[in-house]
């Protein structure tokens, strides 16, 4: 069971955001995802950014830095992201385990190179930036204002894409094993 992958893109101009500005760790003691939703990103300190405003409440892509999910290796934060319909976080590189996490829950944790991400943010000034992912093909189409403005390619590991389709490691697990 496949997630959707694309629709409006948040922009979040920084490298090193890591799992307590995802999720703080005093709400780890909750027992469901859907308990971490109303916390995400709480903690993160970006000018312009606002965890409450409606960028975040319309966002279903993350474009970030490089090093995103950097910290500790909790599963809460690609838990708080999925809650809250962010199915797909792109950015220049990952922390190694929040990466795995994103795959494992059935989610895209896309490395783009340096020059992609500068060109997605040189978009992000031009008006409300979407974007579809096509997972067979390997692209990525991106607009502005529901106008076609780039499509991009990327890479992705055989075992992480059976990951994603089979809709995260559980179900990857029980249809394999």
């Amino acid at each position: 069971m496949m997630k959707p992958f694309g629709g409006n893109i948040l922009f979040l101009d920084r490298s090193d955001i890591n799992t307590d500005e995802i999720i703080p760790a005093k709400y780890l003691t909750e027992v469901t995802k859907q308990a971490l939703a109303p916390y995400l990103l709480e903690d993160l300190k970006l000018d312009g950014f606002d965890p409450k405003g409606e960028a975040l409440k319309t966002a279903q892509v993350i474009v970030t830095r490089e090093n995103f999910g950097c910290g500790s290796s909790r599963e809460h934060a690609p838990w708080a992201l999925e809650v809250n319909g962010i199915n797909l976080v792109i950015a220049q590189g990952f922390a190694r385990i929040f990466r795995q996490n994103m795959f494992n829950c059935g989610m895209m944790a896309l490395e783009l190179p340096a020059a992609d991400i500068d060109a997605l943010f040189a978009l992000s000034s031009q008006g409300t930036v979407s974007c579809d992912l096509d997972l067979p093909q390997r692209t990525l189409a991106v607009a502005v204002d529901g106008k076609p403005a780039q499509t991009l390619s990327f890479h992705i590991e055989p075992f992480d894409e059976a990951l994603v389709c089979a809709g995260g490691w559980v179900y990857y697990a029980n249809t394999h094993y």
